[in-house]
Order: C-alpha cells, then sequence, then structure tokens
C-alpha cells in the first residue's frame, strides 16, 4: 500500500471519529441542558491545538460539572474513548476535556464572554446547535 492511501485512509478514520466524538458530545450537552451551544472547525488553521473546540455555557457550577461529567460518561460509553485530560472541575467556571482532535469547552456565561473564543478563533468555520 503506497504513503498516499495510507495516510488518506487514517484521514478518513480520524474524521469519522472525530465526528461521532463531535456527535455524542454535542447530544449530552443537550440532555444536559447546555445553552449556546457551537462547534469551530479549526482544521485549517495551522496554529490551532486540535481540530475542533465544542464550546457550550452552563448557568451554574453545578451544572458546568453535570455537562462535563455527561460528556466524559457518553464519550466512554460510545466511542470508549478516555480525555487526554481535563481541566477545571474546582472552581467549576470553566472546564475543559481534551479528546485531543475534540476540545470541549463547559462555561458559565460570564466566563465565555470574558475569553471570547469564538472571536479569538474567528477564522474557523461554526456550527450552531439548539439547546
Amino acid at each position: 500500500m503506497s504513503v498516499l492511501a495510507s495516510r488518506q485512509r487514517s484521514s478518513v478514520t480520524r474524521l469519522t471519529k472525530n465526528s461521532r466524538i463531535l456527535t455524542t458530545i454535542i447530544k449530552a450537552i443537550q440532555e444536559k441542558k447546555g445553552e449556546n451551544i457551537v462547534s469551530l472547525d479549526l482544521r485549517k488553521i495551522h496554529e490551532a491545538v486540535s481540530d475542533f473546540f465544542v464550546i457550550c455555557e452552563a448557568s451554574s457550577t453545578t451544572q458546568v460539572k453535570a455537562i462535563a461529567d455527561a460528556v466524559e460518561v457518553a464519550v466512554k460509553e460510545a466511542i470508549d474513548e478516555t480525555p487526554y485530560r481535563h481541566e477545571g472541575h474546582q472552581a467549576a467556571q470553566w472546564i475543559l476535556i481534551d479528546y485531543v482532535n475534540v476540545v470541549v469547552h463547559v462555561m458559565q456565561p460570564e466566563t465565555r464572554r470574558f475569553y471570547k473564543l469564538e472571536e479569538m478563533w474567528s477564522d474557523a468555520p461554526m456550527a450552531n446547535f439548539e439547546s
């Protein structure tokens, strides 16, 4: 098999896995009533640290934790994937869940307004999802 064919197959495999992770994450967020859910496609941005960001809001620290926990459980059950790392569980203003190619940001509204991730990555195509 040629190197090109091998790369194309691994690229397709990665895209399919990313799609499954994204779908699972969005559904878990929606089930826990996360709001203002967006995904940013960062694949064409050279400086990006991952392929996709998923960003959502929660109205309390309890809901931030609940959404983050639901995402981790759902991805583990559906895809048998655990996060490379996660941060922010103590303060629960902003919990980040890193699946390497997909990074989830669960934030309280004021934290989201302050950091403005969508503006920082404004070159990325954005998809909005219903809460």
